[in-house]
């Protein structure tokens, strides 16, 4: 093997990595502040629980994105590709990077998910304590429990849906990447109509 192209496949993905930590980095610390800060502002419990429920659902769905990226057949893309159907190039190209949109899907998102639904977690039970609740540590004990088996059942029923539906997801991903560029590519149009 080419030891110039070993090192340059080494520099390649020490870069990633490094592009990798500092994206998540940034956007862990942004989340966190964000959940903490409509957290503070929450009155009512309740929608604690819904921000909670929709952070660990985000880290399902993504999680069942990464596993069908790296399981899906790209051979129907191709095909759709050729008949030109909106979102058969965007999936190829995400199978074609399965490995990194796996890593990005599976580690950095769903990591931010999970860290997230830990730190929501404790905040809401910090604030049922703080309205005049007790029992601090059975409290944290079930909440620690709840999140815990939410993330991980979610995510075991995902991982055989992302399995045995692989093709259906990366497609549905395909459209919405899709429509997102049809969305932004109508938006430049009229911005530079006016």
């Amino acid at each position: 093997m080419n030891p110039k192209k070993n090192s340059q496949k080494n520099t390649s993905a020490y870069l990633y990595a490094a592009k990798v930590f500092l994206g998540t980095f940034a956007v862990a610390c942004v989340l966190a502040i964000l959940s903490q800060l409509i957290l503070a502002q929450m009155k009512i419990i309740l929608i604690g629980f819904i921000l909670l429920l929709a952070i660990i659902a985000v880290g399902i769905i993504f999680d069942i994105i990464g596993v069908a990226a790296t399981v899906a057949n790209p051979a129907p893309f191709h095909a759709k590709a050729a008949r030109k159907l909106p979102g058969a190039k965007q999936t190829l190209n995400l199978l074609n990077n399965s490995s990194k949109v796996a890593s990005i899907c599976n580690d950095v998102v769903g990591d931010i998910c999970g860290t997230l639904s830990g730190a929501i977690g404790t905040a809401l039970v910090v604030g049922m304590l703080a309205t005049g609740g007790k029992g601090g540590i059975w409290a944290s004990v079930i909440m620690t429990g709840l999140v815990s088996a939410l993330t991980v059942g979610g995510k075991a029923i995902g991982k055989s849906f992302a399995i045995n539906s692989a093709d259906m997801v990366m497609w549905r991903v395909g459209q919405i990447l899709a429509w997102r560029s049809i969305l932004t590519l109508r938006m430049d149009k009229r911005e530079n109509e006016v």
